[in-house]
Formats: structure tokens, sequence, C-alpha cells
């Protein structure tokens, strides 16, 4: 089995990598991506380096919205691709949308073209549960929901699943589309909640939390995502959307309270400051198709896993200061310390 994965230097897609090849001694993955800001070959580097591993993967650097290297990469030939590569901070899709349009929506078209025409077996398209938009109080969503996304990043994401769909349709393409809650775990790029409040704590620094920090959130461990994307990958049905929900909701402050308690800090680090415009107040998934149809469960409680995640971050510090020091510090500062500034311009172009 000979994988395509793009954007396997970044926090998912780097774990999936791991687990697969772990798990499957006859797989091999080419890993293509760009390396933006949240692109890190450091997360797969120790990995890369052991000898089990050296033979079955490989990096190679490009662009999935650049259509000549998509092309040159998919010419090796694969059995599948898996498609990680996206952009997917909301809060930088509300000041330039621009890069989440190219990467999301031209880059997953560029990618299916090019998959097409070289009749790979199976493509997998790796979504979010963001493009459901706010789920009323006590309502999970099912795969069959009406897509209402809020923000330019989760538009962007139902536009790329809505292409899927329509090579699918239009081609009989053998791709399926998975929309996921939030993840959390090792390697995640300093800039989402949980490793920004593990940073920060660990720091004595401000936690910023948006609004009234009762936005609700469906929690998974990134290995169980990993896991969920492996049975797809080999099991799944072909034009079918599967939702992967941890079954593990809390609300934002309950989420940083948890780790404050973890790190043993005050929880007098958390500053809440202004809401960001259409922030959505719920998300919660329906996952009892993909558990029925291929298996799945999660293995990780929410409780095990955020311990696993708070003690792989105290036990890579070197790893959280290098992303700290360069293009996330001035990200800091810009979005959160100047959080009023930022908002008073998004308003004056409304």
């Amino acid at each position: 089995m000979k994988l395509l994965v793009t954007g396997g230097a970044g926090f998912i897609g780097s774990n999936f990598i791991r687990y697969l090849l772990g798990e499957h001694a006859d797989a091999a993955v080419v890993n293509f991506d760009k390396l933006t800001y949240a692109g890190n070959l450091e997360n797969l580097a120790a990995f890369a380096a052991r000898p089990e591993f050296r033979s079955r993967y490989r990096f190679v650097r490009g662009d999935v919205a650049d259509p000549e290297a998509v092309a040159a990469v998919c010419g090796e030939g694969f059995d599948a691709v898996i498609n990680f590569a996206a952009e997917t901070h909301v809060d930088r899709s509300l000041e330039d949308a621009a890069p989440f349009l190219r990467t999301n929506v031209v880059g997953t078209q560029t990618l299916l073209e090019a998959a097409r025409r070289l009749s790979m077996q199976r493509f997998v398209q790796v979504s979010t549960d963001e493009v459901y938009g706010s789920a009323p109080d006590g309502v999970a969503f099912r795969e069959d929901a009406l897509l209402h996304p809020s923000s330019p990043y989760a538009a962007s994401k139902a536009a790329a699943d809505l292409l899927v769909e329509s090579y699918v349709r239009t081609y009989g393409f053998p791709a399926l589309i998975l929309r996921c809650s939030n993840n959390y775990g090792p390697y995640q790029f300093p800039e989402k909640l949980i490793p920004l409040t593990i940073a920060n704590a660990l720091e004595d620094k401000p936690l910023p939390v948006y609004g009234d920090g009762l936005n609700v959130r469906d929690w998974i461990y990134v290995e169980d995502h990993c896991r969920a994307i492996q049975r797809a990958l080999l099991q799944g049905r072909v034009g079918e959307v599967y939702n992967i929900g941890g079954v593990a909701l809390r609300t934002n402050l309950e989420v940083v309270r948890t780790l404050l308690g973890l790190l043993g800090k005050p929880e007098s680090l958390i500053t809440f400051v202004e809401d960001r415009p259409g922030h959505d107040r719920r998300y919660a998934l329906d996952s009892t198709k993909l558990r029925q149809e291929l298996g799945w469960l999660p293995c990780h409680s929410f409780e095990e896993g955020i311990e696993q995640t708070v003690r792989w971050y105290r036990s890579h510090s070197d790893w959280l200061a290098r992303c700290r020091s360069g293009a996330y510090r001035d990200y800091y500062e810009r979005h959160y310390q100047q959080r009023g500034e930022l908002l008073a311009r998004m308003r004056g172009k409304a």
C-alpha cells in the first residue's frame, strides 16, 4: 500500500503517518507538504530516522494548489491520497481568507483532478465538524445535516467537501469525506486552545478565553482520529461521509480549568477577551454511522487524553519553545494582546 499524504508535516497529518506506518508493515508514505508556519518536519524527524521506517517514508516539499507540483508527485503512482493539507486556524481566516481559499478549495480540486486522471483507488478528504455550523442544545449533527459554515475557514472546508462529492457523482471517483471534532494531542501548533493554554500557563502568561468561555466543543484525542481515518481508508464506502466524534463535550472554560489543575497553575491566569465574529456556540457530532459500519470507538477518554497531552508538552519544552520563538510570537501579539484593535478594524470593513 503506497499512500500520498498531503499536509503530513502538520499536527494531525504527522500523527497519522506515525500511526499508519507503525500499524502496517507493508505501507509506504510520501509526505507532500508546503511547510507553512504550522508544518514542521521536526514532527517526524526522529520517527523517520528509525531503520524500520527509513525506507517507507519520504518527504516532498510542494503546494497542493500548484498543478505542476501535484502532477509530478502523483505521477510516482499511489494507491490512495489522504488530504490533510489545509489552512485551519479560524482567527487567521477572519483577517485574510485568501490563503484558505487557495489551499483548502483550489488545492483540493487540484489534487482531485490529478488523482482522477491517474485512476487512483481511493481519495480521503479530511474535513471538520465546523462545516455544519453551530449545533442547538441537545442536537448532534449526522452526516446528512445541512452545511451552514460560519467562518471563512469553515466555508472553505465546506466548499472542498462539495467538490469531492461532485467528483464522486460526476466521474464516479472513489472518494469519501471524514468530518472530525476538535483534535488535541502531541505536536499541535500552539495557536489552538489546548497547546496555547499549556504553553502560556507554563510561562505564567495570560490565558485568552473568548467571550464567556461557554462555547462547547467535542474533543477527540488525535490517535483516535488517526484510527478512524485508517478504518475509513481500508473499509469505508466510496461516496460516503463519516462523522468522527470524541463524545467529550466540554466548554472552553472547562478545558482551560482542567489544564490549569493538571499544571498546578492558578485560575487567575484566565483572561476573558472579546468574542470573535461568527463564533459558533456549540459543536456536536453523531458518529453512529462510523461505529456501526466500521466498528470504530474512541479508546481515550478526555481525562486520559488530556493528561497524556500535558505530559507530552512538559517533556517537549524545547519543541514548544521553538514553535513560539518565530511566527507564533508575532501572531500572539497581534491577535490576542491587541484584540480590540483587530476587531475594530473588522467592524470598520462591515
